[in-house]
Parts: C-alpha cells; structure tokens; sequence
C-alpha cells in the first residue's frame, strides 16, 4: 500500500506498465482512445470487435443495432465467423433478443442453445461458449454484441462488468459516430443547398442585368427621338418604363453587392475612419445638400484594421436607408464612434420618422422590406449587406433603439483583425 510519507511520488506513466498493474483499466482506456478517434459507425464496429476478441481471447464476434421501430437488430459488423442467414435477428428470439429484452449479459455452453439447428452450426465451425453483451447509451439498449470462443472461460463478476463496460463505451462512441454523419450530411446539403443559391443569384443578376440595360436604353432613344409624336400618354408610358427599368437594375446591383459581401475575399489594412466618413458624406452630398440633412461625424476618429472597400459599403448602405425610409422630415444623420472592450462601436442615427413596432432583428433577412415601405424604391437587401459585411468583420449589426422618432443603428466590428501579409 502506497503511503504519501515522501515529498513527492514520481512513476513513469506507460501503456504496458499500466496493463501489468490494472489490465481492466488499461483495457477501457485503450478502447476510449480507439473510439475517440474512430469518425464513422462502420469503422468503429470493426475496430472495436477486433479489439475486444484479441483482451478477451475470443474467436469471434457480431454487433448487431436496433433499427428505428426497435423490433430488429440489424447485423452492423463481424468478425471471425461469416454471419450466414443471421444478418437481421427479431428481438424475440435467440439468446440476442433476450439479451436486448431483458438488459441482461448473457453467458452459454454453445449445447445449451434452444436454437438446435444454430447450437449445431456453432459447434460445427469448433465453438463451445457463447457470450452476449447488451450495448446500452443514455439507459437505453441500442444494441448487442455476441460473442463466440472455442473453449472454456473463466467468468467472475468483475470480467463481466468490464465486458459490459466496454458495450456501453461502443455504443456511447456509435452514438456519437452517429451524430457526426448526421452532421457531416446536414453540412453538405445545407453547402450544395447555398452553391444553389449562389449560381442563381448570379445568373439571375447576369441574365436581367443585359435586358434590363437594353430596355432602358431603347426607351430612352425612343422618348427623345420620338417625344412629340408619342403624345402625353406615350410620353407617361416611356417613364414608367425607364422607371422600371432603373429599379430592375438597381436591384441587380444590389444582389451582385449582396454576393461580393458575402464571397468576395477581403483584404485587411489599415484605414482612417475620417477617410471613410469623408467618402461617404462626398457620395451623399448632393441628395443631403438638396433635403438641407445635416452630416454629423467624428473629426478625430481611430485608424482600425478592416475592408476599406467594405466599410465604405457598410456605411453607405446605412445612410442610404436613412434617406429612404427616414422621410421628408430627416434634417440629421449623425454617425458617431466609441471602443468597448474588443470592438469597434459604431452609431448612425437619424431624427426621421422611426422604426415603428415590430421585430427589428427582421430588418437585416433578405429582401425583407417593412409594410410602411411600399412605393419606396429599395430592394430589401442594404441592411443585410450591412449585416454580412460586419459579420465577416467579426462583428454584427443590430437596432440599439427604435423610438417613435429616427432610428439608431448600431455597427460592431472586432478590434483583433490582422491585416493581411
């Protein structure tokens, strides 16, 4: 007996000194290694038979699982005997089922069997015991492991404690193998599903943006050449057109910037936040200039690691929306600045009409666009440019408040990006 009298105990830790002290332990933590590296159910059953065959010395072996109505156990693996007509079992007969039943481990003499024409097959191939090990995970049976050896074997309870343990380990790793395929499965069609997506978002752009250009052009030629002849209602009708036409484009811009939001690699550098202010406020200036709207930004603000070209992208979609939606009565849109803890803060408000009730987070879906919107040109997709463009950044978007009057957007993006080498 080990006593700690001395200042320190020092024993070298190995594989085969553990099996000389404790072969049960050194068996269970040699199988929790196999299985934690073992990724598909089908490589984990063969694995982990042939390893308890060879601690056990047994001949060979079946794992069988549960099928969905948990009625069958349908074969999952073998090893040492080829199974013959026993590649599904109904958990009503045989020494397996009982086991399943009954949640038992069960040992018998290959004579005792109450299936004659199987006690003879066994013993015909030189097999003299059989075992059978319940494989249970979260108390639930999901399977069994049968056992075969051709000679006599000493069974205590602490042998069939470990052999159920270890059941219970494979079927915990089978679990869990399971949920990873699954997983794995779900991760390929959700990409598949998105490639999908991407290919018709870009065909729809590149097929509509042509004939959207053509459209234009012809009735722009068409309302200057042929103005007077066409007569007040051509005249009405050439608008409408060319007003359509604007939209259709527009929107295959704005899905075009939607896609190079979320695929287009970005390049981090070093940018001035006033050089981004300054270059959103020149592009706005003349619309802001016309509705005598204010500009409000920060003289000094910090030189942060980031896309330029995508903060531009998020700033300008955000005082884009503010001009659309905030109303005839916007006089300000103010952007300001602060750091907290590892973000970039950024808040752009406007004192137009608000947000109104609702779920705000639904701003930043896809082609959404609020009820008081209609008749607004917009395509529904700036602010979740604005969202993914910031998530890529590390970062988020979000509404801080939605007062009846104006809207308050508030950007975070991460203070820990690395520029690009």
């Amino acid at each position: 007996m080990m006593t700690f009298n001395a200042k320190d105990i020092s024993i070298p830790i190995s594989s085969d000194g553990l099996r000389e002290r404790n072969r049960e332990l050194s068996i269970l933590l040699e199988m929790s290694d196999y299985l934690a590296n073992s990724l598909t159910v089908a490589e984990l059953f063969k694995g982990s038979l042939a390893r308890v065959l060879a601690h056990f010395r047994l001949n060979a072996g079946r794992i069988y699982l549960l099928d969905e109505t948990g009625q069958y156990l349908n074969l999952a693996a073998y090893y040492g005997m080829k199974p013959e007509g026993l590649e599904r079992l109904s958990i009503h007969e045989g020494f397996s089922g009982r086991a399943v039943r009954t949640r038992s481990f069960i040992a018998q003499y290959v004579s005792e069997l109450e299936d004659k024409k199987r006690a003879q097959l066994l013993s015909a191939k030189g097999f003299h015991v059989v075992l059978c090990v319940p494989l249970i995970s979260a108390n639930h049976v999901r399977g069994v492991m049968n056992l075969a050896a051709s000679r006599d074997i000493q069974l205590d309870l602490g042998e069939i404690d470990l052999l159920t343990s270890v059941g219970n380990q494979i079927a915990v790793a089978a679990d869990n193998a399971r949920l990873h395929e699954d997983l794995a499965a779900k991760i390929t069609a959700l990409t598949e599903k998105n490639n999908m997506i991407e290919f018709f978002a870009y065909s729809i752009s590149h097929d509509l943006k042509s004939p959207a250009a053509s459209l234009y052009a012809l009735t722009k030629r068409l309302s200057d050449m042929f103005s007077e002849d066409l007569g007040e209602k051509g005249r009405e009708h050439c608008s409408h057109i060319l007003k359509t036409a604007e939209q259709v484009l527009g929107m295959v811009e704005k899905i075009n910037a939607y896609i190079v939001a979320s695929e287009a690699p970005f390049k981090f550098e070093e940018v001035a936040i006033t050089e981004v202010m300054d270059a959103v406020r020149h592009e706005f200036e003349s619309p802001m200039k016309e509705r005598h709207i204010k500009w409000s930004s920060p003289d000094h603000g910090p030189i942060l690691v980031a896309d330029r070209v995508a903060l531009i992208g998020i700033f300008r979609n955000l005082v884009d929306n503010a001009l659309k939606y905030a109303g005839q009565d916007l006089s300000e849109i103010r952007v300001e600045y602060k750091r907290n803890h590892h973000r970039h803060l950024f808040f752009v408000s406007d004192d137009g009409v608000g947000l109104g009730e609702g779920n705000h987070q639904n701003l930043f879906k896809i082609f959404h666009r609020k009820a008081s919107s209609t008749g607004i040109a917009g395509s529904g997709l700036g602010l979740a440019i604005v969202k993914e463009l910031a998530k890529r950044h590390g970062g988020d978007v979000w509404v801080e408040s939605a007062s009846t009057k104006g809207a308050r957007f508030c950007v975070a993006i991460s203070s820990e990006l690395e520029m690009a080498r």
